[in-house]
């Protein structure tokens, strides 16, 4: 495995470790009703978050990997950003034909500070200029008003809207479905990366 290691401006993306803190801060994230209200899963407890991180050091060390999940640390928070306590959860999902599907979801102390935009713009250097990729896409849930901004800020098109693509709560969903190609990418975010 080589280890993916981005770095923006404010922020640095890393493999998560199997430690208490990441544990915790990944609860942060999937045990918060509000931060997944848009997410294909309801809150999780602690030792499901445990078990998910096994998994995402599992997909890390395949001899093909085709799973980057990933959590984001703000610089300022440590020394060293491989230490410091994630903030948001990053992940790119390769498909055939170069593609892959984005995500990001961060925690609430956070939201509104700019940093989902500069999440996506160092996966999109990533994925076009580490991975080779040629398009990317991402589902957003119609009512994620923020999320859709952030998108279309950076260039992603709206390719349509999907019916009834999720059941939550007892209730159906639409969402919208965005794409970027690799010519549309203009790579504006600093800092560039490293890994793969």
């Amino acid at each position: 495995m080589v280890p993916v290691r981005l770095r923006g401006p404010r922020l640095a993306i890393r493999e998560y470790h199997h430690t208490e803190g990441d544990v915790d801060a990944l609860h942060t994230l999937f045990g918060d009703p509000q931060v997944t209200r848009y997410l294909p899963f309801g809150p999780c407890d602690r030792e499901t978050c445990a078990d998910q991180i096994g998994l995402y050091l599992e997909e890390a060390m395949a001899e093909e990997r085709d799973t980057y999940r990933l959590a984001v640390t703000r610089l300022a928070d440590a020394e060293d950003p491989q230490d410091a306590t994630p903030i948001a959860h990053a992940s790119l999902t390769l498909g055939g034909f170069r593609s892959a599907h984005l995500g990001y979801v961060l925690v609430r102390e956070v939201w509104g500070r700019g940093y989902a935009g500069e999440i996506v713009g160092l996966l999109c250097d990533f994925a076009f200029r580490t991975l080779d990729l040629h398009r990317l896409a991402a589902r957003v849930d119609v009512d994620n008003a923020a999320s859709v901004r952030v998108l279309t800020r950076l260039g992603f098109r709206l390719e349509g809207r999907v019916r009834h693509d999720r059941f939550e709560a007892g209730a159906w969903s639409d969402s919208y479905r965005y794409s970027l190609l690799a010519d549309e990418w203009p790579g504006a975010v600093a800092g560039g990366g490293e890994g793969g």
